[in-house]
């Protein structure tokens, strides 16, 4: 007589997701088990803190004097900063392609998909350019101070207000300055690129609109190994999730990496209008992030290509119209 199966045992089964704050957040606790159970791990993450603090201070001291003056030292020193900040956080950048220079005097539009607080730290040591950021960041205790001091630019991103704030991006546009933009208007949980706000690419606009080069950005590498979908979202931040405990438990892991990869640029004025340009744009950044997640090689992606090896698999978020 046959014996009936064995009931697996609860402690190997794990879900596969959680809701929290309405969002919906892919279950890693068997990562947060492992994390705990060292105690490395957490000397990693005070130190790491405490690593962030000599840096910053000083660094604000800097920056503010050089705001006092003309030229590109405040570009540069704010690039060495954010570089500095990565390697204090254990985190590897690889970058594929490469900036956009200036044609005919025209700064350039860098447009990122957008999945976490770190983009800020990774696009800021590989790009000379300014942020655009929510309202909300510059009313936070030193994190507000920092990005003024890098020249960010603050949008309550509500219809009314728009309109002036895109005026206000021209302004810094047309002094010169590169700017760094996240149309998707919020952040993801980093498996999807969600679709662009065509009231984003106004900027774009005119007789000499700023060159737009689509970036996309993925974190690939945990722990020295390649992410997957349980891994992941370790590094995203969004929903309801606060800085503090965020970093706190992505900051005692080891071997990490993202990957920034710098397409093709695009000239606005070979777009039929705002939304035809937003499309084409989320297409390049989604197709690019799509073949980063899935740790295929990976090259910069123009106008009439396709992602490497061919289409890349449809995005879980879907184009603006």
């Amino acid at each position: 007589m046959r014996r009936a199966p064995r009931r697996l045992r609860p402690s190997i089964i794990r879900p596969v997701a959680s809701v929290r704050g309405g969002a919906e957040a892919t279950d890693s606790s068997w990562l947060d088990r492992a994390s705990r159970a060292s105690l490395l791990g957490n000397v990693r993450a005070v130190r790491r803190l405490v690593g962030l603090l000599l840096l910053t201070v000083p660094a604000m001291a800097v920056q503010g004097l050089l705001l006092c003056f003309h030229g590109s030292g405040k570009v540069r020193f704010a690039r060495l900063y954010w570089a500095l900040v990565c390697r204090v956080l254990g985190m590897r950048v690889r970058v594929i392609g490469a900036p956009a220079s200036r044609v005919g005097g025209r700064p350039v539009l860098f447009v990122s998909n957008h999945s976490s607080w770190l983009d800020i730290p990774v696009l800021g040591g590989v790009l000379p350019a300014c942020f655009v950021s929510k309202s909300e960041v510059g009313r936070w205790p030193l994190i507000g101070t920092v990005a003024r001091l890098g020249r960010t630019i603050f949008i309550s991103r509500r219809a009314g207000p728009m309109a002036r704030e895109i005026e206000a991006m021209r302004g810094v546009v047309s002094r010169g300055d590169n700017l760094i933009l996240f149309p998707e208007g919020t952040t993801s949980d980093g498996s999807r690129v969600m679709a662009f706000r065509a009231s984003f690419f106004a900027l774009a606009a005119g007789e000499a609109p700023p060159i737009v080069q689509p970036v996309s950005v993925v974190y690939d590498r945990l722990a020295f190994l390649p992410a997957n979908r349980a891994t992941r979202p370790l590094f995203a931040w969004y929903g309801d999730m606060d800085i503090a405990s965020h970093y706190w438990r992505l900051a005692r892991y080891r071997g990490l990496r993202a990957s920034v990869l710098l397409h093709q640029p695009i000239d606005p004025r070979e777009q039929l209008n705002r939304k035809a340009l937003s499309r084409e744009v989320w297409r390049i950044v989604a197709d690019g992030a799509a073949t980063l997640r899935q740790n295929r090689p990976a090259a910069p992606i123009g106008l009439a290509q396709q992602g490497p090896g061919g289409p890349a698999p449809a995005e879980q978020g879907t184009a603006p119209a």
